[in-house]
């Protein structure tokens, strides 16, 4: 999730309110600093009820984009086995169960996305989803200008959106990331089909009661 917040009376926000820290012991809003020019950009992995103020009021965007959970956690044990910071060294089969039971560092994704969900029709939140970038990046690029205001013809929208097919290009390569972490069905390369069935379980159980779908193949 990014956010672009505007200056406001509390100050500007030092840096990103991210750290690997779970969501309860997150609660903390960013320290105001003076040297942040607006428009600024913040990425940010806090829960929604966490956000500054500021961000519930309407006062800045919110851009929020979720993935499909399948995908999402083998990037996350991937991204989790390539930092010595957290230097995990069990079996995908454990940090997936761990992923199921919302006991990894960041809290429950199930929790997080559905949090976000209920709020998409705010004025100053957007809410995507990454396949629908890889199936159609020009309308992503579109809306995203749209929701942030900002003004560009047929020749710069063309540049943006081969900049970032590019972006996009090199997560998805596997020279560039050993694992292809970007690309969409990643889940397919490691999940047996005993484990797709117990994520499918929980799935139903913990977002049954969800309107929010996912692509898990394109």
């Amino acid at each position: 999730m990014a956010c672009g917040c505007r200056r406001s009376a509390a100050g500007r926000w030092r840096r990103s309110p991210t750290s690997r820290c779970g969501p309860a012991m997150c609660g903390s809003s960013p320290t105001p600093s003076p040297e942040l020019t607006s428009p600024r950009l913040i990425k940010s992995h806090l829960p929604y009820r966490f956000l500054p103020s500021d961000l519930h009021n309407g006062d800045s965007k919110v851009i929020y984009m979720a993935r499909n959970p399948k995908d999402l956690v083998v990037s996350y044990y991937q991204f989790h086995r390539s930092l010595r910071t957290m230097s995990y060294r069990g079996t995908f089969q454990e940090f997936c169960r761990r992923f199921m039971n919302d006991k990894l560092g960041y809290g429950s994704w199930f929790e997080h996305v559905q949090e976000f969900w209920e709020h998409r029709m705010d004025s100053n939140v957007l809410f995507l989803k990454y396949e629908d970038m890889h199936r159609d990046l020009v309308t992503m690029v579109e809306q995203l200008a749209r929701f942030l205001g900002v003004s560009c013809d047929k020749t710069q929208l063309e540049a943006l959106t081969e900049h970032c097919h590019q972006l996009v290009d090199q997560c998805c390569n596997a020279e560039a990331l050993p694992v292809g972490r970007g690309r969409v069905g990643l889940w397919k390369d490691i999940f047996t089909v005993s484990m797709n069935e117990k994520f499918d379980l929980v799935y139903k159980q913990k977002m049954g009661k969800c309107d929010l779908t996912f692509d898990f193949y394109l």
